[in-house]
């Protein structure tokens, strides 16, 4: 919240314009010709002396009400807060009506020491005074706001044991900015250190990151080139899978962050992607998300498709700045951003914002809803991209009077991180965690992670893989596996059933389930995805086609699965394939014959009914009769019970 220290530039014009002692109330000669000095000595910034000057004044009239409004100026030139509290309100109590404007410094003073109830008086006091500006009206009011729900989560605290992450992480130095890898076991923050360890002056900002082993974090490192330079890097978010990062470079339009780093404005956002275990050289990420403003703290979604991050609405830098959201589509090319609804961005600055891997749990930091004062953390749910519930604060003590940013949740939506300049840490901004209330905790999310690979040669291939959600039939989530060795990690929401399907040209294409919707606490899944090249004789499961217990209507959870089917005979129109029906022994054979046929030919008319050529397919029912697992569990007569394709013709 901007400060409203001005009232003293009214003593000076009062003097400047010849307009002298009828205008003190003081009659105290001395004292006012102790009190010119004192604003000659502040006008040149001769602090010392005016702090003398003003205090002989005092002396020589206990009651002159316009020198303790000048000694409130002097000290709040030395940052002396305490001391200027006290000066304002020895003006109140000498003269209530002096100006207005008092009481509002005055109860901002009090709400960042935390003397809520001092500065709801004070607020009510000021409101009183009808013609003071609008502007001014309507802060007063946002203050009180402020107050009054602070006193009221005082009584009402939620538990917060903050904890600080070690001396592998922390220094003497400032950290801050923390961000996570979903499996938690990567953590990338910024420190600011000296561009010289010699005089320590001045300072840069540098990205270091720290892996998790044995559950302690390790000594962080220096990221080194090609991302930290000599210039300042800060703010960044990580991919889900660690393999791609976007942060803020700031300097100006035609100004170099370093080799290749030319801007478009004060502060832009660029990116950088991993193959393997090297980074490439960063980008900018240019228009439209980049402009002439000032663009920092972004947040990438898990699926490193959506983008939020800060814009300033003015060139002047991040005073005023808004959140606002793109998308990528699928010709790489970036959504012109555009900013959240009103009820996210208020008429003043948002900072620090954070999407969860849910997708769905946005947290950001904000000084112009109902909080404690200053900037405090708050949540908000995702309905649609112009849709929000409105912004939770998360409550006392972990927000307060002073200024709460830096957050980010972990995968299981448990845990959060901060950064804090609170007394035992080991420098100044320390990077801590706690655990979140129930009540402001996200989604939780699992992921499966892996490796995708050639079945006969083992060679790693590049896949793509692609998540969608039964019952919508909507994709959530898409990645490629790391062109370097394979890998991939795709994020599993706990609150949905999913598909998983993987592939690349000339293979067949791979099929997962996931049942997560009535687990909410489920591990991470640790599965490689073998992809089997085209060749006649080859067959692969659909693990996403469903009937109902004895029957063969294809349920409409099918249908995504299905629609993969589709569009990968319209990928290779030369081939051929057989549909195959299989079923558990439960039961009597022959039925289980007729049943798996049925099945089969409910798949081969829905791809029919979809434009896929009848000569092209054929069906079959193979009852039980080929078991991949034991049917002597329920687990292996489940996965008994399937539909596969065959290549018949290449």
């Amino acid at each position: 919240m901007k400060k409203i220290y001005f009232i003293v530039g009214v003593l000076f014009l009062m003097l400047f314009c010849g307009e002298l002692q009828a205008q003190f109330d003081s009659q105290n000669k001395k004292a006012i010709e102790s009190f010119k000095k004192a604003v000659n000595f502040l006008n040149y910034y001769k602090l010392d002396l005016a702090k003398e000057s003003v205090e002989e004044a005092i002396r020589r009239d206990p009651n002159f009400s316009d020198a303790y409004l000048l000694q409130a100026e002097i000290y709040q030139e030395l940052q002396w807060d305490e001391k200027v509290l006290e000066s304002y309100l020895k003006v109140l109590e000498l003269n209530p009506n002096k100006h207005p404007l008092i009481y509002l410094n005055v109860s901002e003073m009090e709400m960042e020491q935390g003397k809520y109830v001092e500065a709801k008086d004070h607020l009510i006091l000021f409101l009183q005074f009808t013609n003071q500006r609008k502007e001014d009206q309507e802060i007063a009011q946002l203050l009180l706001r402020n107050c009054r729900f602070a006193i009221e989560a005082i009584k009402h605290p939620v538990a917060f044991e903050p904890i600080n992450l070690g001396e592998a992480i922390n220094t003497r130095f400032s950290e801050y900015f923390p961000v996570l890898t979903v499996d938690g076991k990567t953590l990338l923050f910024t420190r600011r250190i000296p561009v010289s360890m010699q005089t320590g002056a001045p300072q840069q900002e540098d990205f270091y990151v720290s892996q998790k082993v044995n559950n302690q974090w390790v000594k962080a490192i220096d990221m080194g080139d090609p991302i930290n330079t000599e210039m300042n890097e800060g703010a960044p978010t990580l991919s889900a899978d660690g393999r791609m990062l976007i942060f803020t470079a700031c300097g100006g339009a035609g100004n170099d962050y370093g080799e290749g780093r030319d801007g478009c404005g004060s502060c832009d956002l660029f990116y950088t992607i991993r193959s393997g275990n090297r980074w490439s050289k960063p980008k900018n990420m240019g228009a439209p998300i980049n402009t002439s403003l000032w663009e920092s703290q972004p947040s990438l979604s898990a699926d490193g498709r959506t983008l939020y991050f800060l814009r300033a609405n003015k060139r002047q830098g991040p005073h005023d700045q808004d959140i606002y959201i793109t998308h990528l589509q699928d010709n790489g090319k970036w959504t012109t951003p555009m900013k959240l609804p009103a009820n996210i961005n208020s008429p003043y600055r948002e900072e620090s914002v954070f999407i969860h891997p849910d997708g769905q749990t946005l947290y950001f930091s904000s000084c112009g809803w109902a909080g404690m004062g200053s900037s405090d953390i708050y949540k908000t749910t995702k309905i649609s991209d112009t849709l929000w519930t409105d912004p939770k604060n998360l409550g006392y003590p972990i927000n307060t009077f002073n200024e709460e940013h830096s957050f980010c949740v972990s995968s299981d939506g448990k845990v959060a991180f901060f950064a804090s300049d609170r007394e035992g840490g080991f420098g100044e901004n320390d990077i801590y965690y706690f655990d979140l209330p129930e009540e402001v905790q996200a989604v939780p999310v699992t992921y499966m992670t892996g490796k995708t690979f050639d079945v006969q040669t083992r060679h790693t291939l590049t896949a793509q893989l692609e998540l969608i959600d039964l019952e919508s039939g909507k994709t959530v989530y898409k990645t490629t596996s790391d062109p370097t060795n394979g890998k991939f990690l795709v994020v599993l929401p706990t609150n949905k059933n999913y598909a998983l399907n993987a592939g690349t040209d000339g293979y067949l294409f791979y099929s997962e389930h996931f049942e997560l919707k009535e687990q909410p606490n489920a591990q991470p899944y640790y599965k490689d995805v073998p992809l089997q090249p085209i060749m006649i004789g080859e067959k692969m499961v659909l693990r996403n086609i469903f009937f109902d217990s004895d029957q063969y209507d294809l349920k409409p959870e099918s249908q995504a699965e299905l629609n993969k089917m589709v569009a990968f005979m319209q990928k290779n129109p030369t081939i051929k394939i057989e549909i195959q029906g299989h079923t558990d022994n439960s039961g009597v054979a022959a039925h289980n014959q007729i049943l798996s046929e049925n099945r089969a030919k409910s798949v081969f008319q829905y791809l029919v009914s979809k434009g896929i050529a009848s000569q092209r397919l054929s069906y079959k029912g193979m009852g039980s009769s080929q078991p991949i697992e034991s049917n002597l569990s329920e687990e292996g007569r489940s996965a008994n019970r399937r539909t596969e394709y065959k290549i018949i013709e290449q």
